[in-house]
């Protein structure tokens, strides 16, 4: 399990991409609820899909359409204790992490079947709180003796490398993926990582106070964990002041967010005999050897050369003992979770308190459960399936998506923005989308796997291992079209340029994002909204400089991608207002690819409706129209809160906007939900036509 995963044992990270005529003349004025509408069920109306009691008949759909169709719920429904967040899909994954608990218990019982074995004996490995206790630091005493036996800043490089073998994010992070300008072939890409923090800012930004603490805390947290290994007070207390002077000096290095999120700037071929032109600081054959790419690789994609050139200056610069520290801590915190319960609460002390907001740990069994299928997710997955996902669902997605498919390829025929030759080009690139739903067709092979019932730490180690050769071992093969990456009980949904498929997930398919018994209009509002979000990631400021085959290439003429660079402006600028913490902002480029997919795929959505109505009226069902339940639908599916911390958290490293931006940002930009509601100039979403952003 990777560092980033053990984080998300003490807080789950939401994200997605990981996305009309009659009403009650009351409702379309914005007064109260028609009668029927105003009673309080507590489940979601099987006729309708929406869940009615959540409504705020007090708050306008004009004025605020996300506190209008969740208002009720927001006043009444607290954070969970263990939780920052709480919504819609935080709901479904701790009803997902229930279903899996039983899942696992039932592989426990069956020691005989080999899968079933090693879900049963990593969970219980997890699980044998006393056995931990009494080890201590104990399982990583090779890994901390390694860090030790250091003499020389020659061997900085080789130790970082082994660091991310054990999933600890480390200065070069190292990734396997298609080359991004041949997507037949796989690639070694290098880019900036090893923060312990949440983004640059938290190092840089010297006047936010709040950051501040944070930095403060995070001293402290790395001198506790220290102690808590064994080193002394005193020299722990130094080395974290040093490893946060070198962090620092990292961060500074380190490209912004937003600037990560240009493909082209980002790509950057280098040969292997080019590595020294970056730095020379850095023994690259010891690297490229312990990384497993000496006599696989012949190049290597970096992400961003300049920090790898900065890297190599503090690595010549600053002392090898803060290195060493610096090694120390960041393994130390990975695995932390894993150790005694005296690590477990100095780690969530910082991380799920500090930096989220969370009062409480988790309770074991889910922190258990979250470490499984991190580490086996595909085993737990093949039995999420069989028990979880009717076929049913996947035949009606498969409609749906068709659907949603071709109401981009009319909308695209009537762009007014865009020449015949780019939209020949974006059309031939959606005849080659491949939609893949539910669960992929060939499952992960874990045979190699070693799981060992007394071995917490090690079963992590030897798990972040095999992820890690099955990477490597990629180099030199045909691309697998058919992989998958993410296991089936993962609730999201995500577009992969390099692949050019749109992938969903079978747990996201479930109410209220999807819910086989409720009328088409809710969903085609909710789960048809997030189909329509990842085919417009396929056309977003960064998919859209990949061609049908997922190569990045630019398919545009120059006119088009002017006009489009001017239409997306108008979002940032759009979405750079919102603030739901005073003193933070929504950035609108970091969130730009995020808010595209957002406005275009609700708007693709409500044309997909429209073409399944074939002409005819929709059918007025409880109170609501067709277009009503629509656009409550995908209000309701953004459901959601977030611990100030968390809030803060995600404006500055999530490219998602938070959930009510979504929601009302993704509505302000449609004339349909101007026409639904009678929104009008005065009112809280009153967006002029002219300053409406539509693009696809």
């Amino acid at each position: 399990m990777s560092e980033n995963r053990a984080a998300q044992e003490m807080f789950v990270v939401r994200s997605l991409s990981l996305s009309s005529l009659a009403i009650a003349a009351a409702l379309a004025l914005g007064a109260a609820l028609p009668a029927q509408a105003q009673n309080k069920p507590s489940a979601l109306a099987p006729a309708s899909g929406i869940e009615r009691g959540a409504i705020d008949p007090a708050v306008r759909a004009q004025d605020d359409l996300f506190r209008h169709v969740n208002g009720t719920w927001l006043k009444n429904e607290p954070i969970p204790a263990d939780r920052a967040t709480t919504g819609a899909f935080d709901q479904i994954y701790e009803n997902t992490q229930l279903k899996l608990r039983a899942l696992i218990d039932e592989a426990a019982a069956n020691p005989k079947n080999a899968d079933a074995r090693k879900l049963g004996d990593l969970y219980a490995s997890f699980m044998d709180e006393a056995r931990l206790e009494t080890l201590g630091v104990k399982p990583l005493a090779a890994e901390l003796a390694a860090i030790d036996a250091v003499r020389s800043r020659d061997e900085l490089p080789a130790l970082m490398a082994r660091m991310a073998r054990l999933g600890v994010s480390a200065p070069l992070d190292m990734n396997i993926h298609q080359d991004a300008k041949d997507a037949t072939v796989y690639v070694a890409d290098l880019a900036q990582g090893g923060l312990g923090l949440p983004d640059r800012d938290y190092y840089l930004q010297a006047d936010d106070a709040r950051f501040a603490e944070v930095r403060a805390r995070y001293e402290a947290y790395l001198s506790k964990i220290a102690t808590l290994a064994g080193v002394p007070a005193e020299r722990a207390a130094a080395d974290a002041r040093a490893v946060l002077a070198l962090e620092t000096a990292l961060a500074k290095a380190q490209w912004s967010r937003v600037e990560n999120r240009d493909p082209v700037k980002t790509y950057n071929r280098v040969e292997l005999k080019g590595l020294p032109t970056l730095t020379r600081a850095i023994d690259w054959n010891a690297y490229l050897q312990a990384a497993g790419l000496a006599g696989k690789a012949k190049y290597l994609i970096v992400s961003q050369p300049s920090y790898v050139t900065g890297l190599g200056q503090q690595i010549e610069g600053a002392p090898l003992e803060s290195w060493k520290a610096y090694c120390r801590t960041r393994l130390l915190s990975a695995y932390a979770p894993y150790l005694g319960r005296d690590l477990v609460d100095a780690r969530f002390a910082f991380v799920g308190t500090t930096l989220q907001g969370t009062p409480e740990l988790a309770p074991r069994w889910k922190r258990g459960v979250t470490l499984v299928d991190g580490s086996v997710g595909e085993l737990l997955g093949k039995l999420y399936v069989d028990r979880h996902f009717p076929p049913g669902h996947q035949a009606r997605m498969e409609a749906l998506v068709a659907n949603l498919m071709e109401a981009y390829r009319q909308s695209i025929d009537t762009l007014d923005w865009m020449s015949p030759a780019t939209k020949k080009e974006a059309k031939a690139k959606l005849a080659k989308f491949t939609p893949k739903i539910g669960y992929p067709k060939q499952w992960r092979d874990y045979s190699a796997l070693v799981i060992k019932r007394d071995d917490l730490a090690g079963n992590v180690m030897r798990a972040n291992g095999f992820e890690f050769e099955r990477n490597l071992a990629k180099l030199g093969k045909p691309v697998d079209r058919g992989e998958w990456f993410m296991t089936p009980q993962t609730i999201n949904a995500y577009y992969n340029p390099e692949l050019n498929e749109i992938v969903f997930p079978a747990a996201i398919l479930q109410p209220p994002f999807f819910d086989a018994t409720a009328d088409d209009a809710m969903n085609y509002g909710a789960i048809g909204a997030i189909i329509g979000h990842e085919i417009s990631h396929g056309f977003d400021d960064q998919g859209s400089q990949y061609d049908g085959e997922g190569n990045l290439r630019d398919w545009w003429t120059k006119e088009d991608r002017e006009r489009f660079a001017k239409k997306t402006q108008a979002l940032v600028a759009q979405y750079n207002a919102y603030s739901p913490v005073k003193g933070y902002h929504v950035n609108g480029e970091l969130t730009l690819g995020e808010n595209i997919a957002d406005v275009s795929g609700l708007a693709i959505a409500h044309k997909a409706y429209r073409l399944s109505l074939a002409g005819k009226d929709a059918p007025v069902i409880e109170g609501m129209s067709g277009d009503v339940r629509f656009f409550y639908g995908y209000a309701q599916a953004w459901r959601g809160k977030s611990r100030e911390a968390a809030l803060v958290q995600q404006l500055k490293s999530d490219p998602h906007s938070p959930e009510e931006f979504r929601a009302n940002g993704g509505a302000k930009n449609q004339d349909s939900f101007f026409d639904t509601f009678a929104v009008k100039p005065g009112d809280g979403l009153w967006l002029a036509p002219a300053e409406r952003v539509k693009i696809w």
